[in-house]
């Protein structure tokens, strides 16, 4: 991959945003044989949270040669427990699934985020007609022939596609003129990670409390990652513990089922949100990641969509490239359109539905997430049905 100050040429396609579903759509583009441009500053990635890789995520990352780069340095996700910790007259009966019941050796894998994005880097750096722009979209003009990028130090080029994946606050989105549906939830996450003494065997758990999940997930050796959400002053507080205050708080949350628990340094704290486009592809532009959807970080969906998005957009690019039609046409926006919204509504409506469950002082509600519950503990066909939707939905068909 080269790095340039002067776009030159026109390209196919302009990624805008290199965080990780970013990274991913630009690689999963230029093996269509595109010419891709990725402009976005490249910089050390400071962060320590991590993501929790689905089975069908850590395949794509697999065709693009990226996750032999990065799996030894994630933990398996063998088996994950549902513990209802509402401390609510009625309260659902724990449930655990097992990647064995449905034939897999694991549901997936947890890694820090920063170690998939050196693994993305890496593969980046190896493709020719991959050209990194370091530096900023500052304006995209779409036309009904091409989209011009101009970037804050003053480079300017053309491209057929534009693909945003430049966030919550997506210029792209902007630019092709997408009205964005937000909700803000009286909800925010503190994410850090901690060392136990006693080994986690590779089980992820979610205390479900009446403020929102508390979860634990599995971390290579005896470490884990902990994202817990709960109401913005009780996560305020919890951000302003000393590591010792907040170790001890977290060890009582997760009721010692880890032995002695160690923060560890570093911690984020943001607030939670549902944002949904009433679009993902016009003018010329298409959505990716974050600029497309904003979920909880409930059932570790957030991520894992963004991977779809990439592998769906290269998917219909490479069929555009095959047949020498226009990679940014009425046809290609279309066809994105169509494969991501069942998923994208879809994931919407049963996490928020999930999310609400939990905050929901009504017994009604609490009487049907119960039972909920317990039929999907209880019977076994059911079970792994939600087992294998929780991965992917078994109706969504490749867009490729």
């Amino acid at each position: 991959m080269t790095e340039i100050s002067l776009a030159a040429v026109p390209y196919d396609v302009a990624v805008i945003g290199g965080g990780p579903a970013g990274l991913a759509a630009a690689i999963a583009l230029a093996e269509t044989g595109a010419r891709i441009a990725l402009v976005a500053i490249r910089q050390p990635y400071a962060d320590n949270r991590t993501t929790a890789l689905l089975g069908g995520s850590v395949a794509f990352l697999e065709r693009l040669d990226v996750w032999r780069r990065c799996a030894d340095r994630s933990a398996a996700l063998v088996t994950m427990r549902l513990v209802d910790d509402t401390g609510r007259l009625i309260r659902a009966p724990e449930v655990k699934f097992n990647a064995s019941e449905i034939r897999l050796e694991a549901f997936g894998h947890n890694i820090q985020n920063r170690e998939l994005m050196i693994a993305l880097e890496a593969r980046a750096d190896e493709i020719s007609n991959l050209v990194w722009i370091d530096d900023e979209a500052e304006t995209i003009l779409p036309d009904d022939n091409e989209a011009v990028v101009q970037t804050r130090q003053g480079t300017a080029l053309t491209a057929r596609l534009i693909v945003g994946a430049d966030g919550r606050q997506s210029l792209g989105r902007e630019a092709a003129g997408i009205e964005v549906r937000r909700r803000s939830l009286d909800q925010a996450a503190l994410t850090f990670n901690i060392g136990t003494s006693r080994p986690h065997h590779n089980m992820s758990t979610e205390f479900h409390t009446a403020q929102g999940p508390c979860v634990v997930v599995p971390l290579p050796g005896n470490r884990c990652s902990i994202v817990w959400v709960s109401a913005p002053k009780q996560a305020e507080q919890l951000m302003a513990l000393s590591d010792e205050q907040l170790s001890a708080a977290v060890e009582k949350q997760l009721h010692s089922i880890l032995g002695r628990v160690t923060v560890e340094p570093g911690r984020h704290l943001f607030p939670l949100a549902i944002e949904q486009p009433k679009q993902v592809a016009k003018n010329r532009i298409v959505l990716v990641g974050e600029a497309a959807h904003v979920l909880p970080p409930i059932g570790a969906q957030g991520l894992n969509m963004g991977l779809r998005d990439a592998a769906d957009i290269a998917g219909i690019v490479g069929d555009a490239v095959l047949s020498g039609d226009d990679v940014g046409s009425a046809k290609v926006m279309s066809r994105f359109e169509k494969a991501r919204r069942g998923d994208i509504s879809s994931r919407t409506f049963a996490i928020d539905m999930a999310n609400r469950s939990l905050l929901s002082d009504l017994i009604p509600m609490q009487l049907a997430r119960g039972i909920g519950m317990q039929l999907i503990g209880s019977v076994g066909p059911l079970r792994r049905l939600a087992m294998r939707e929780g991965l992917a939905p078994s109706w969504r068909r490749s867009a490729s």
